[in-house]
């Protein structure tokens, strides 16, 4: 009942919410973002796939620049990432915005996190387990260590997630992921700002 009908209400309940309570802090972050990256937006889109793999638009504040080197590359993110940009991170407010994606029901509050397309054929059978439920802004795998966890342990949290999905689970990974924010642990990789791309074999 939980995992097909009450998640769902509960998804849309605290999104309004919170949307709602946050917005003068949306604002402030829409304007600071607006001057900061000048002409190149303040969202960040990305085609995720979601339960069953199917894809969607990913949607978070942009917390870096577009900055190229003269041979019109990207720079590294740890160049690219703005004062601002590292501030909304760390805070997780770069997250909020995928509010949206929970309400369109492309994304629950609770649940594996959306990885990158390509993936997906990277996936061990188990591995690909995680896509049996519609993935989330938070998961088990960020509250116990996010981006300081190798993808190995990580993919095995959030099956383990999958086969004991529960309101007292869930609940018990809001509670941890408000206390992770403040204090701000797993933000970057032990090696990176970000986490390190999946190989099929890390």
């Amino acid at each position: 009942m939980y995992r097909h009908l009450f998640k769902r209400m509960f998804d849309l309940f605290v999104s309004i919410f919170v949307l709602i309570g946050t917005s003068p802090v949306l604002f402030v972050i829409v304007i600071g973002l607006g001057y900061v990256n000048k002409n190149t937006g303040i969202f960040f889109l990305q085609k995720r796939p979601g339960k069953g793999g199917k894809l969607f638009h990913l949607i978070k504040f942009k917390t870096m620049t577009d900055e190229r080197d003269a041979a019109g590359n990207l720079l590294s993110d740890a160049d690219r990432l703005t004062p601002i940009g590292r501030f909304i991170r760390s805070t997780s407010l770069d997250e909020l915005p995928q509010l949206i994606n929970v309400l369109k029901g492309e994304m629950t509050l609770v649940g594996p996190r959306p990885l990158l397309p390509h993936y997906l054929s990277l996936y061990s059978p188990e591995q690909a387990r995680r896509h049996e439920v519609r993935p989330g802004i938070t998961g088990w795998a960020q509250v116990n260590g996010r981006n300081a966890i190798s993808w190995t342990e990580k993919f095995k949290l959030d099956v383990w997630y999958v086969d004991h999905l529960s309101f007292v689970l869930d609940m018990k990974i809001l509670f941890l992921t408000v206390k992770k924010v403040f204090v701000r642990e797993g933000i970057s990789s032990k090696t990176s700002v970000t986490m390190e791309m999946f190989n099929g074999n890390n």
